[in-house]
């Protein structure tokens, strides 16, 4: 009985220690506990160094490194440069975030980035410019040297040594004979005149000498007299020695007196006629050096001065003529070919300037802006710089304000720089104050780069409001495709044909990429290259489209740049229309091109297939 009454206690005692040791370690004070009772001390900052730095170990240690991402699926985030898998777009760098102490319109580039977009830099110098015009046009025959060879007899072609256009005739050679009545009854004269000769030299005299107005040589009257007999053909013989250019008569042709029966050019010196544009002429002088090559002489190149400028300018093609005189003993240089030239125009008080590369400047049609490379501690940061530009120099621009010696600019890949600002809500071309950061969803109050306001077009129009340029014709050959293809799509947006929409507006972005930027010469070129960088950007997209409204929202913004370009250029031989609907774009109007007066409406289609009016002719 005692052995189980201990027992029983010890085990009260136990459970008596184990609830006392647990309620005192509850109520017990935490040795970290501060002793203050303020309860507006503030938390010790030093808290944080107690953090089990291992916590973080879960970041992938690369996040420094370069990710690349799609402007249109932000979801995607690559390690290396390639194509979106979602829709096939470029993959543009992403904008590390970790750059707090840097420029916060600036965007940062890493060295395997940039060597991945074809980045490339330039340091900013100065040089004395000198501007290289590109001139276009043919040789021609030295018009001061192209003889008209005339019969001097009247009378029938009986026969024609020279029977047809390139033959080579030298001067004194026997190109014709020729029957003449009027030249056998004057010899006739001739022969009676010598019987009274003694008793009246002077008939003599006379009779000679209409012989001699007929251009027979004292020998030919001598030999006439000496034979007694009179002469039924005579030959008629080249004044100048050089290439026939045009046959003008047939065997068995009355001529008159005087008639031109060939023309004779003289090849041992030619010209050459540039076509100098309304935009070049004030770069282009008297005397300048010209040095030019024709196609059919590969590897050759020649040298003159220009001798002759016109003073008009030919209100078709809108150019003026530069002439140049070339020595050709070799007959290297024929008539017709075509020839291109180059002047170094040097510019008169714009020694030792700001120049920079053509592919360095991207331009709006108001703005022309640079991205300037500084360095940080966090890597290489490239920042948009508006700048003035002066002249264009061929392959350059001079700059006159914005720039200055020293300073680092990007080259090459402006481009990708650029789509990287947008993408990061940074100051960029067409955004100069920045925006919202892409992320490619639309929840309402944000507008997509498809779903263009009809305000934002009517403001990027009047941004790029410019005066009509001139453009030759292989230049304008080169927007017909383009034409065609916008010309279409606008008719499947009446029908309502989804497919085809879509089918003639890819034709259009594939059409627009095969034009050749070079064909635009200085301002024209500039503009084009505006244009082209808008309507890449409304299509860029298109074939994703899953929709026919979103083919007439991006047709909307097509159309605007369309219609300037059309101002522009003027590419077309016909007339075409600009076409307005007041109720496109939740009424705030929308316009559009067409070749037919008549109102068929891209935007409303069949549901209002009339509603709209004509606004412009452009012819």
């Amino acid at each position: 009985m005692k052995t189980k009454i201990n027992k029983q206690t010890i085990i009260l005692v136990a459970i008596s220690l184990i609830l006392g040791a647990l309620i005192g370690y509850l109520i017990k004070p935490s040795l970290n506990q501060p002793t203050s009772t303020s309860t507006h001390q503030p938390i010790n900052p030093s808290a944080h160094q107690h953090i089990n730095p291992s916590a973080h170990q879960h970041i992938n240690p690369s996040a420094h490194q370069q990710i690349w991402t799609c402007s249109m699926h932000p979801q995607i985030r690559q390690n290396e440069q390639g194509d979106c898998p979602i829709c096939g777009m470029d993959l543009i760098p992403l904008e590390d975030d970790q750059n707090a102490d840097i420029d916060p319109n600036a965007i940062s580039m890493s060295p395997t980035a940039m060597q991945l977009a074809n980045v490339s830099t330039a340091f900013v110098g100065k040089m004395n410019p000198v501007k290289q015009v590109r001139l276009n046009g043919k040789v021609q025959a030295d018009e001061r040297i192209v003889y008209s060879q005339s019969s001097h007899i009247p009378g029938r072609i009986e026969k024609l040594l020279v029977n047809f256009t390139g033959e080579f005739v030298n001067k004194g050679q026997t190109i014709a004979y020729i029957y003449s009545s009027e030249l056998v009854t004057a010899q006739e004269e001739l022969f009676e005149a010598q019987k009274i000769a003694e008793t009246q030299p002077q008939l003599f005299a006379a009779a000679k000498e209409k012989l001699k107005n007929w251009k027979l040589s004292e020998k030919q009257i001598e030999e006439i007299l000496k034979s007694g007999m009179t002469k039924d053909e005579f030959p008629v013989v080249a004044d100048v020695a050089g290439y026939v250019t045009s046959k003008k008569i047939n065997l068995g042709d009355y001529v008159r007196k005087g008639e031109t029966i060939y023309e004779i050019a003289d090849l041992s010196k030619v010209w050459v006629l540039f076509d100098v544009y309304e935009s070049d002429i004030s770069w282009v002088k008297k005397g300048d050096k010209v040095k030019f090559t024709v196609a059919s002489l590969p590897g050759e190149s020649f040298m003159s001065s220009i001798t002759f400028l016109d003073p008009v300018i030919d209100p078709k093609t809108r150019v003026a003529k530069a002439r140049l005189e070339y020595n050709n003993p070799n007959g290297k240089l024929k008539p017709e070919m075509f020839a291109s030239g180059m002047v170094q125009a040097k510019l008169a008080n714009k020694s030792n300037s700001i120049v920079v590369p053509k592919t360095a400047v991207m331009w709006t049609g108001k703005r022309s802006v640079v991205y300037v490379k500084t360095n940080s501690e966090q890597g290489v940061n490239f920042i948009m710089r508006e700048i003035t530009l002066g002249s264009s120099l061929g392959d350059s621009y001079l700059v006159e304000a914005g720039l200055m010696e020293g300073e680092e600019i990007a080259v090459n890949g402006t481009f990708s720089i650029d789509a990287a600002a947008q993408l990061a809500g940074k100051p960029s071309m067409m955004s100069p104050e920045g925006g919202q950061v892409m992320t490619g969803h639309n929840h309402g109050g944000t507008t997509t780069e498809s779903n263009v306001s009809h305000e934002g077009l009517e403001e990027q129009n009047k941004s790029t409001t410019l005066k009509p340029l001139s453009i030759d014709k292989q230049a304008k050959e080169a927007l017909q495709p383009l034409y065609k293809s916008y010309l279409n799509w606008k008719d499947a947006l009446t029908n309502d044909d989804f497919k085809e929409a879509q089918k003639n507006a890819t034709n259009l972005k594939s059409a627009l990429e095969k034009v050749d930027m070079g064909l635009f010469k200085d301002e024209a070129h500039m503009v084009w290259m505006d244009f082209q960088g808008r309507l890449a950007k409304s299509l860029e997209h298109i074939q994703h489209f899953s929709d026919i409204e979103q083919l007439r929202k991006s047709f909307q913004s097509v159309s605007v740049t369309m219609i300037e370009m059309t101002n522009s250029f003027t590419p077309l031989s016909s007339t075409i229309y600009v076409q307005h609907c007041p109720m496109a774009d939740n009424n705030k109007g929308a316009d559009w091109l067409s070749k037919e007066k008549e109102i068929r409406n891209p935007y409303f289609g069949s549901s209002m297939l009339t509603c709209g009016e004509i606004i412009k002719e452009i012819k």
